[in-house]
């Protein structure tokens, strides 16, 4: 490995070619991170560079701004051809170098700076007439999707159809700066010139050609370079996993003999989208969406838990011996594209589908993204599984989700319980999952795993606190859900609205309107306290409506003795309900209780929901029967 601190002088002088690999990421360093901080070196030295004058040995002294390290390895040059180098790590850098470069030739020679634009255009341009209009003319070949600006922006043409590029913004600032610093049309906030322009102009170009410095490590003769791709510690912006795994690909297609040129069309463009890498929340934590897709392929495919931390590593040996042939590697490619797609679609899948409903209140609402693998290996192209069996499963898994959140059990094996899933399912036939999947999860008896039944949900859930103990986003959905429940071939066709809010029937502060006479003492207070944040006295409105209802008395008569203000000024919230709501959920509530509104009514109410819940997701004797579960238990094959 030969490494030495060169200048661009030295790394663009005479006839050469430095290529960015077809897989390398797109350019995406900014104004704010890198470009401004770097033309604040490059003035930085410049003004070294003035104050010593004509002074050489003041001028040997001064040292240059090191840049970081260009990793790049050597090919073979054939008579008459560049020198060619295969960047391997510090594209960026290289890219922004060479922006840098060109900005500031064309505007030395639009200012009329022949001889020092002629320097700096020998840094970015190989001359000589056999590569005018060839990849070669310029010193650099960008990665594959920044080719088309960067050979706009350098070769002077129209960038119209690249205006918001990063490579063309980036020699847009580059322009702008050099110019304002060179004729001196500075706004307030810039500190004084140095010298005169000539000066500044004779400074600058022999900055950018002497002392910009970086660590060139040439590679050739070596094997390690994917090594030091991954453990190069760049300033630049950092490597998501995905990176490293492309990287990794690529690598692995060149060294098949692949057409790799064809690659980043036929199976990586999808993932040059700028969706794929906006970062998403992952719990406390905030991720790229194709890392985090990337984890989830990998736990769908090996069946295995996937930390973070470990994706690169764990997906290079898992596709290891799968690409050992151009054909299979293609075709392992084929699929991570095609389980890309169907990833990419799961937020926009209606809730009518039985996997858009899952994604919507399991994976979003309640925050279970460990249940993502599973779903992914349901839908995917590449099994194949009937939709029957899709929604059987999903059904099944959904029901066990909301049971245990709602009995407020622990979710902390979930991860190592949807591994043990996929385990059971691969060899299945299709038309078997989803029973498979039920039966599974009916069987389970550990009590991180266990599937809440009737009986259990009977017995516990009316007296449970709901409200404060369970987002009201989940809570929504249950109501939400026993609402498609109550709704019939008679009623109306509506959609709930995915903004309704939780509603306390009896009002948290009850002891405004809602008190008796005489007051109820502590201990009974107490007891309505609990009572009035449990099922039996949720409901969902609108906003508008919930606002409204406040605190007010339930009946008319009630609210004109206290004489509440406002535009349903002695309206009580039995009147308002029914004036306002259309779900069945409250029609029901309302038929049953015109009078009042009690903690009897409470906890009946509770009990009734509590039915309409083990309707609308079946527990585990639905799927299976407790004399047939037996024959899971004891191990993980199927039986």
């Amino acid at each position: 490995m030969k490494a030495d601190a060169l200048a661009p002088k030295a790394l663009f002088d005479s006839a050469v070619h430095y290529e960015i690999p077809v897989f390398q990421r797109p350019y995406v360093w900014s104004e704010d991170d890198q470009w401004a901080p770097l033309w604040q070196d490059v003035i930085r030295v410049v003004d070294k560079v003035l104050a010593v004058g004509d002074d050489q040995d003041a001028l040997d002294a001064i040292s240059g701004h090191f840049l970081g390290a260009i990793v790049f390895k050597s090919k073979p040059a054939s008579t008459g051809d560049v020198t060619r180098h295969s960047v391997i790590d510090g594209q960026q850098r290289t890219t922004t170098l060479q922006v840098l470069l060109d900005a500031a030739q064309k505007v030395l020679a639009d200012l009329g700076y022949e001889d020092e634009g002629e320097a700096l255009a020998e840094l970015t341009v190989n001359s000589a007439k056999r590569f005018r209009n060839k990849p070669e003319q310029f010193k650099l070949r960008p990665s594959r999707s920044d080719r088309d600006a960067f050979s706009a922006v350098m070769s002077g043409a129209d960038v119209g159809g690249y205006d918001d590029h990063r490579v063309v913004e980036a020699h847009r600032f580059f322009s702008n700066e050099i110019h304002i610093w060179i004729t001196g049309v500075r706004d307030d906030h810039d500190r004084g010139l140095v010298g005169t322009q000539s000066e500044r102009v004779q400074a600058l170009t022999d900055v950018l050609q002497f002392r910009l410095l970086v660590v060139a490590i040439n590679l050739s003769g070596h094997d390690d370079d994917q090594l030091i791709f991954e453990t190069l510690n760049d300033r630049g912006t950092p490597l998501l996993k995905a990176d490293l795994i492309k990287n990794w690909i690529f690598q692995r297609g060149e060294q098949l003999h692949a057409d790799v040129n064809t690659w980043p069309d036929r199976f990586w463009l999808e993932f040059d989208d700028d969706w794929w890498r906006e970062e998403i929340a992952q719990g406390r934590h905030l991720r790229s969406r194709i890392d985090v897709f990337l984890q989830y392929w990998l736990t769908m495919r090996t069946r295995d838990e996937i930390l973070v931390d470990e994706t690169f590593r764990r997906f290079t040996e898992y596709v290891d011996t799968q690409m050992a042939t151009v054909e299979y590697a293609e075709e392992l490619l084929t699929q991570l594209q095609r389980d890309a797609e169907q990833f990419r679609s799961l937020a926009e899948m209606p809730t009518s589908t039985a996997a858009g409903q899952f994604y919507r209140r399991v994976i979003q609402e309640f925050e279970l993204a460990a249940t993502t693998p599973l779903l992914m290996w349901l839908l995917s192209d590449n099994h194949r599984i009937p939709d029957d069996q899709v929604e059987l499963a999903l059904t099944a898994l959904e029901s066990w989700v909301i049971r245990r959140t709602l009995l407020r059990y622990t979710s902390s094996d979930v991860n190592r319980l949807m591994v043990s899933t996929l385990g059971i399912v691969e060899g299945v036939p299709p038309q078997e999952v989803g029973n498979i999947v039920s039966r599974y999860l009916s069987a389970q008896t550990a009590e991180t795993r266990r599937w809440p039944t009737d009986e259990e949900l009977r017995e516990v859930l009316p007296g449970l606190r709901m409200y404060g103990n369970i987002r009201q986003a989940r809570l929504r959905v249950v109501l939400e859900g026993v609402e498609h429940l109550l709704r019939t071939e008679r009623h109306e066709r509506i959609s709930v609205d995915n903004a309704l809010q939780i509603e306390h029937v009896m009002p948290k502060a009850w002891r405004k309107f809602w008190d008796g006479r005489p007051p109820l003492d502590d201990k009974a207070a107490g007891a309505r306290d609990r009572l009035v944040n449990t099922l039996g006295n949720l409901t969902l409105v609108t906003q508008k409506l919930n606002g409204s209802l406040s605190h007010r008395p339930w009946t008319d008569e009630q609210a004109m003795q206290v004489a509440p203000t406002g535009k349903e000024a002695g309206m009580g919230k039995h009147s308002l309900l029914s004036k306002f709501s259309v779900l069945v959920l409250n029609k029901e509530l309302l038929d049953a209780h015109r009078d009042a509104w009690t903690e009897d009514d409470i906890f009946k109410r509770s009990a009734h929901l509590t039915e309409m819940i083990c309707q609308a997701w079946p527990g585990p004797q639905h799927f299976w029967p407790a004399e047939t579960a037996e024959l899971f238990r004891g191990g993980n094959g199927v039986q």
